[in-house]
């Protein structure tokens, strides 16, 4: 669909720029007038024809520190009472993204025009996911929009911590798994090779211990130039076709599925979506939000569509008059004492309260666990990368000490 640059006049005699798209110029400028605004210059963006619209992975989103600054800048904003207009336009200005500066352009735009601000927000799902659209969405039904600012603010702050944990714990195994390959690929394709001719040439191919043979004959497979070809081929096709597997419906749930029967990961996946439920749960629940409208915009945030299914049957359950506690004591991954703790929270109706320290608790278990795994995978790799050397060594020195030997 086309894309147009327009320059329109605002009620205070003010202009503003920005991008609109739309099916054709006159479609554009109606827009713009049902906004009240009045256009004064409209130009179709002209796409080169070396333009594939291509994008780098992320940048349709904005960094999560940049949006936890601008939503903690808003609620303080918003709770000194500077109109939500005036307080778009000074933080658009003051951002340095320049995406999220596109974006709070065109979102105060659709506020000037009589959008609601939960509406405006909801034109971006790559910057304003679905819950940070209905806690703002509560927060103008409820007036307490500030308040609601904050807990978004904190939970983001939260969930940005969690998932830097995991992700620092899963890089040390990563580049250690990566730089044990390389150096086990160039060892048996330049190193080993050379030594096998040694080894050949001094001695008969029947005469070499059998593991020696084993090297070899692996080695002299992977230096051939079309099994080389074939894995700098295979390889990322076969990683692409997975990726674009895992993104079906079919193919995320049974990733999913697969993940959850592995003993550690299945721990820290189910840790970290209780503790990002809860999190997510208790503040929907404070901001106002129905429990079923909780569970289903929580439930497409916990990052497992096995566990994200349970929530979804859950909310239905609810709503044929069933309790979210009852639902959850039925579940094969929340533990009994997530429900038994809600149930408490439902009796003296403090659900949101309870849910809190539910994710404070679990949130801790995650530090924890994924410590304690940093602390085993670090000697697991130097082993397993010290074993793959030795046995190398093995193979190729032992049978030149037996030439030596036999020499003397």
């Amino acid at each position: 669909m086309p894309e147009f640059h327009y320059t329109v006049r605002l009620q205070g005699g003010a202009t503003r720029k920005g991008t609109i798209t739309a099916p054709s110029k006159g479609v554009a400028v109606a827009s713009l007038r049902s906004r009240h605004l009045q256009p004064i210059l409209i130009q179709e963006v002209k796409n080169s024809g070396l333009n594939m619209n291509l994008r780098l992975p992320g940048s349709g989103g904005v960094k999560a520190r940049d949006l936890v600054i601008f939503t903690r800048q808003f609620a303080v904003m918003v709770n000194a009472g500077v109109p939500i207009l005036r307080a778009l336009t000074i933080l658009k200005e003051q951002s340095d993204s320049k995406t999220l500066q596109q974006v709070l352009e065109e979102v105060t735009t659709d506020v000037q025009g009589g959008t609601s601000l939960s509406d405006a927000l909801a034109k971006h799902p790559l910057v304003f996911t679905g819950i940070y659209v209905n806690m703002v969405r509560a927060g103008e039904a409820g007036g307490i929009l500030d308040k609601v600012l904050n807990r978004l603010a904190f939970q983001q702050e939260k969930d940005a911590a969690l998932r830097g944990k995991i992700r620092s714990a899963m890089i040390y195994p990563i580049v250690i798994a990566s730089v044990t390959g390389v150096a086990f690929f160039v060892l048996m394709t330049f190193i080993v090779p050379k030594i096998g001719t040694i080894l050949t040439e001094l001695s008969s191919a029947a005469a070499l211990p059998i593991y020696t043979r084993a090297l070899l004959s692996i080695s002299n497979t992977l230096k051939q130039p079309t099994v080389i070809a074939g894995i700098l081929v295979i390889l990322p096709v076969l990683f692409v076709l997975f990726r674009r597997w895992t993104k079906t419906a079919k193919g995320r749930y049974t990733w999913h599925s697969i993940l959850l029967r592995i003993p550690v990961v299945k721990v820290i996946i189910v840790k970290t979506a209780i503790a990002r439920f809860s999190r997510i749960f208790a503040s929907l629940m404070g901001a106002g939000v129905s429990i079923v409208s909780a569970i289903e915009t929580t439930a497409g945030a916990i990052g497992n569509a096995v566990i994200e299914k349970e929530l979804l049957d859950s909310s239905k359950a609810i709503q044929a008059g069933s309790q979210l506690s009852a639902e959850l004591q039925k579940s094969k991954h929340f533990p009994p004492i997530v429900a038994q703790m809600l149930a408490v929270g439902e009796e003296t109706g403090q659900t949101d309260t309870i849910v809190l320290k539910v994710a404070e608790f679990y949130e801790e278990e995650v530090d924890a666990t994924v410590g304690a795994l940093s602390s085993v995978i670090e000697p697991v790799m130097i082993v397993v990368l010290g074993g793959m050397v030795g046995l190398i060594a093995v193979a190729v020195f032992g049978p030149i000490t037996q030439l030596s030997n036999a020499a003397q």
